[in-house]
Order: C-alpha cells, then structure tokens, then sequence
C-alpha cells in the first residue's frame, strides 16, 4: 500500500485531452484486479477527493494480491434528521425529494452520483457500489414531516440520485414502507427506476395511481444486453424494463421511458429502437438525458471504456467533449442534461421526430394535490429535540 499527499492536486479532475495516454495515466496503478470486482462496474476505487492522502494498491512482488478479499455489498445504517431533501435547481421539474439509499449497487459506471461518496470519505469507484448506507426510519421520519403544521404539498421524487429499488430494497425494504406513508396521506409521488423489483409495490402503485397519486419513469440505457451487463452489471436486463414497463401501464399507472444516458457512438444509435420497444410495451411519454461525467465520474468511465471499448475510446471521448466545451463536463444549468452543440442539437432533434412518430410527446396529467391528508402527528415534538 502506498501512499502520497493528494494536496494541490486535481487527481481525479476531469482532462481536457482526447489522447488515450491520459486515461492510462489516470488508472495506472489504480485498477483493481478483476477478480476482486467481479460483477461489479468500476474497475477503479479513487481515495475520495476530500482525504489528504491518496492511497494505491500494488504488487510488491510477493503475491499479496492473492490476500485481498473480493469486494463484497456491505450495508451501513444512516440516521439522517429528515426524509425530504430540498432542492432550488432551475432545470429539474421538482424541489423536494427522497433518497432511501446512499450508494447504489446496480454500479452503473456513467452514475452522476457517484461524487456524493467522497462527502462520506469514501471512494466515487468500488466504495460507491459495495459500501452503501441505509434509511431504516426513513417513513417514520416522513410521517413526521408531512404532518408538520404549515407543510405544503409537492410532488416528491424518489430515485432521482440513487435507484430506490436498487437490490438492497428486497431486504430493507425502505422504498416500500415511504410508499406507504405517502399512499395513506395520498401524497404525489414520481419514481425513477431501472429495477424490476418496483413490481413488488404494485398493490400500492395501483391503488395511488386510481386517484392520480403517482407515475414512474423507467430506465432504458440500452437493448443490448452485453452492453447492459457490462455497464449496469447488477441492474435488471433490458427485456425485463420493457416488461416492467407494460405491466405498469397495464396497472392504469402513468408511465414514461427514459432513455437515459445517451453516449455517443455508444448508445445513441439506439434512441429510435428504445423509444419504438417501450411504446410497444405500454409507456406513454419519454425523456432522454446526455452522458453526464462530473467529478470522479470522468476517470471511472473513461477507464470502463479502455477495458471494454478501446477501439471507441477516441470517439466517443471526443464527441461528449464535443458537448461540453471542449470539457469532459460543463455543469452549467440548462445546460448539463442536453449538451450543446451540432451534436447535441442532432440528438435533440432525432428524439423529437421519434417521440412524434411513436406517440410519445404526450404530456403526463399532473399528479392531484389536493387529496392530501396530514399523518396523525405522532411523534411530532421528537422532531424539534
């Protein structure tokens, strides 16, 4: 184990260049050995950007690598003093929501919120899918917050940072135990989701959706299945979204495809098959966001593309920064979902023609907000200690 002062270094800063030396560079020493990430996305563990020492990994010669331990999931409890989490974005349509989970297991590489693990010491990479933190009184404490005097009725967003029904939920069953405060205050709810598993909840989906209470977004990254196994290792298949996707709409519950991200000359040819497959399976609207790489997110993907895709390393690096730039990333709102430029514009303009030509530009019928009845306040006064 080495280590060495990360102070005054953009070590994991996104680069400028399209040359493939500097993706070396950056995981040089730092890719972990296949057989401890087995399953899993990244193949890097990045000490977090916020520790002042950066430690490395490495083969004295003595076999040591034989001694480290596979990455296996491992679950934290968090005790967090709210449920609802307050935004003021101007570009996401809503200012209020819930994060069962911290961390995510699907280990998606292109994940945007990958960073948010630094804030907990710990690594953007492998830390970010294998050491996860749990919400066990994440519904008590939203019971408390929705009967709070003054408390006015929005609708709430889950899955918008990590997937609420990512593996971990089958055993902790968080995501199911909000959905049930929010349904017995018929509170609005939008979820975003790449599992299956939200079929669980379907008894409560069904009964919200009878009075207009909840619509889900399912993810659809890609139909190829090699590319969905290496690239969201432990998310369900594609087949199964789109089947998740028709028995949602078969429920009477509002549905919408996300074809979410779009890579260039990885993903994007496949825009007109998601958007023409999920219509067919039952969904009613559908989105579409650009390849988002900020912070830790640009070393972790560029190193996931010169394991799997050398040959497009160029390629697709040099049409994102087409974007961005010039950048790996530009953060700018209204800016960051879409991208900008002759590139951006052309995918913005096949997504329109699609969404028309499949029926999918229809526009959700907003959720009701004005069923909604305040919990019984128990527990209220524990809130202000």
């Amino acid at each position: 184990m080495r280590e060495q002062s990360l102070a005054g270094q953009a070590a994991f800063a996104p680069a400028n260049t399209a040359d493939i030396a500097d993706a070396m560079i950056v995981s040089s020493g730092l890719r972990v050995e296949v057989d401890r990430r087995r399953g899993r996305g990244a193949g890097l563990n990045p000490t977090g950007r916020f520790e002042a020492l950066q430690r490395e990994t490495f083969d004295d010669g003595w076999q040591t690598w034989e001694e480290l331990p596979p990455f296996k999931t491992e679950v934290q409890v968090e005790k967090p003093r709210t449920a609802i989490t307050r935004n003021e974005s101007p570009d996401i349509s809503f200012d209020r929501s819930i994060n069962p989970y911290r961390g995510c297991e699907h280990g998606c590489i292109y994940c945007f919120a990958r960073p948010t693990h630094a804030y907990m010491g710990l690594s953007a990479g492998l830390d970010f899918e294998t050491k996860l933190f749990a919400k066990p009184d994440a519904a008590k404490l939203l019971e408390r917050e929705l009967a709070k005097p003054g408390y006015k009725v929005r609708v709430i967003a889950i899955g918008t940072n990590t997937d609420p029904y990512q593996p971990i939920e089958k055993e902790w069953r968080i995501m199911r135990g909000i959905l049930e405060v929010l349904n017995k205050a018929n509170h609005p709810v939008s979820i975003v989701t790449k599992s299956a598993m939200i079929l669980r909840d379907l008894d409560i989906l069904r009964e919200m959706a009878s009075k207009n209470l909840v619509r889900v977004g399912i993810s659809v990254t890609t139909l190829d299945r090699k590319l969905a196994r290496t690239m969201e290792p432990r998310a369900a298949t594609p087949p199964r979204r789109l089947e998740t996707i028709h028995t949602l709409a078969e429920a009477g519950i509002q549905t919408a495809v996300m074809a979410a991200p779009l890579i260039p000359a990885l993903n994007d040819h496949e825009l007109e098959r998601i958007l023409e497959s999920a219509k067919a399976a039952g969904a009613a609207e559908a989105s579409y966001v650009i390849l988002r790489l900020p912070l830790e997110v640009s070393p972790l993907f560029r190193d996931w593309l010169l394991q799997h895709y050398p040959d497009r390393y160029r390629h697709v690096m040099s049409l994102v920064r087409s974007m961005r730039g010039g950048k790996d990333y530009d953060a700018e709102f209204g800016k960051r979902m879409k991208g900008a430029g002759p590139y951006a514009w052309q995918i913005a303009r096949r997504f329109e023609m699609a969404a028309r030509r499949f029926g999918l530009t229809r526009r959700s019928v907003p959720l009701r907000d004005d069923l909604f009845v305040p919990p019984d306040g128990s527990g209220v006064q524990l809130s202000l200690l």
